[in-house]
């Protein structure tokens, strides 16, 4: 299916780091290339916890996607959110921003649209319990965390001030991990001298899951350190804890015997499993892909569904081999799309399957902590930090972002300053009615939103399931 000017059509679906890595690879060759995604920018994931504490603003750690392929005349982004596709007529459906329906022609079909938070069957934790895989939900995250704070210093019950200064994390991979103890830096260093009824440094971080050990894909030597870290930090671990019901007081978690236990906490926040978006179940019905637990698209060692090799899969929504869902499989998995698209176009055979080179992984714990696991090479501590700050801002975009991380970084770090913590007292109640109920009552909450909702049946898979680190969006 040719364009006007005789180029194949390429389609990608995905701005994230698998779409984006795609684009530019094959925007050398005779192709013309169309990049759908509902967001018209890309955001690094594995730096969302620090936007949601206020080391770096939004404009940090995301690029408008057109900015990025201004140098690529080949390449035409389009924001639109993709419904379904047509394999027998090589077609794209599509929804624009007001609803008009759109539909795009391919030649080549790239699905690249990553994956979304997973509740484990229990969507109606997440009215109480927020995810964090998009730059909205690190805004609301933000205004959270630090909106507590001030509920805490307002209330005159102190059960009230203690249920806001408790924070529970579902999930002790490295985004939970991280988000802890930023959480328990933000109390114990940034906020310590600024309030005079409350102390900020009491704030609790009760970080739960399903396994033994936080970060115990790091293996057991770094994920004790992490324990150990965690610890010094104040962050309370409860292990071999799986969580059976959230609400908007707080949420229950049952223990390795059977004991059921109630957390009352103010801010409860989910970091526990992946799923794929409802375009992967509308391709799979289309095309008869087979799909995995978490409802991925199962391809072959080139990246193509079975019996169609002119649609591949990268990053996130893509299983094979049980690659993890992180940064760098994105990354190599959207050049090798894009390379294999090219070398097609220009009449040249492709039969290389994926070879997917581990670059290793790395997680922050606190400041001068940090834990890397490359090859055979597994070290934490002060080395570690030192390892993980090279490691991200080699992965950042944009030589801005770059310069613009830094200088969050050195405030923050040297300085215990977070200047990106802004929000007014119209965030602060809305956001305590809505998902907590709060003075306003239930009244203002969303219609159909309970302020209690009812108790599901308890879930018996892991509260924690995150993959490695660096993270893909």
């Amino acid at each position: 299916m040719t364009g006007e000017s005789g180029a194949r059509q390429v389609v990608i679906v995905g701005g994230g780091f698998a779409g984006l890595f795609a684009a530019r690879a094959v925007s050398r060759a005779p192709v013309q290339v169309t990049l759908l995604d509902r967001a018209e920018h890309h955001v690094f994931q594995p730096l969302l916890y620090q936007c949601a504490t206020g080391i770096l603003s939004e404009g940090k750690i995301a690029m408008p996607l057109r900015e990025l392929l201004r140098k690529h005349d080949n390449v035409e982004f389009v924001i639109a959110e993709v419904t379904g596709i047509n394999p027998a007529e090589r077609r794209v459906r599509a929804r624009r921003p007001l609803g008009e329906p759109i539909e795009f022609g391919y030649d080549y079909l790239i699905l690249a649209a990553g994956v979304r938070q997973s509740y484990f069957g229990h969507d109606e934790y997440a009215a109480f319990a927020p995810g964090m895989k998009t730059i909205e939900d690190a805004m609301k995250i933000r205004r959270r965390v630090f909106g507590a704070f001030e509920l805490a210093e307002s209330a005159d019950d102190p059960e009230e001030r203690a249920r806001w200064l408790t924070f529970a994390l579902v999930g002790a991979g490295p985004t939970g991990v991280e988000l802890a103890g930023q959480i328990r830096e933000v109390a114990t260093k940034t906020l310590r001298r600024e309030y005079r009824r409350i102390k900020p440094e009491d704030a609790r971080v009760l970080l739960f899951d399903g396994g033994s050990a936080p970060l115990a894909m790091f293996g057991p030597k770094l994920s004790a350190m992490a324990a150990r870290q965690l610890g010094k930090l104040g962050v309370e671990l409860h292990m071999g804890s799986i969580v059976t019901h959230v609400d908007a007081d707080g949420l229950q978690a049952k223990d390795h015997d059977g004991k059921v236990t109630r957390y009352p906490a103010g801010n409860v926040l989910w970091t526990a499993g992946v799923a794929a978006p409802p375009l992967a179940a509308a391709v799979a019905k289309a095309t008869g892909a087979e799909q995995d637990r978490a409802g991925r698209l199962v391809c072959g060692p080139d990246l193509s569904l079975p019996g169609h090799p002119d649609i591949l899969v990268a990053g996130d929504m893509m299983s094979l081999e049980k690659l993890p869902g992180v940064a760098e499989v994105a990354m190599q998995t959207g050049l090798y799309a894009g390379r294999r698209i090219g070398r097609e176009a220009q009449g040249q055979a492709y039969d290389k399957p994926l070879r997917y080179h581990d670059l290793g992984s790395a997680a922050y714990i606190s400041r001068g902590r940090a834990v890397v696991s490359v090859s055979k090479l597994h070290f934490g501590g002060f080395a570690g930090w030192l390892a993980w700050l090279f490691i991200h801002i080699g992965f950042l975009t944009g030589y801005r972002n770059r310069v613009g991380a830094l200088t969050g970084w050195w405030y923050a770090f040297t300085r215990d300053l977070r200047r990106e913590r802004s929000y007014t007292i119209d965030d602060v109640p809305a956001a305590a009615r809505r998902l907590y109920g709060g003075a306003a009552g239930s009244a203002a909450m969303p219609p159909g939103v309970p302020r209690q909702a009812p108790a599901p049946a308890p879930d018996t898979r892991p509260s924690g399931a995150p993959a490695a680190r660096p993270r893909s969006g």
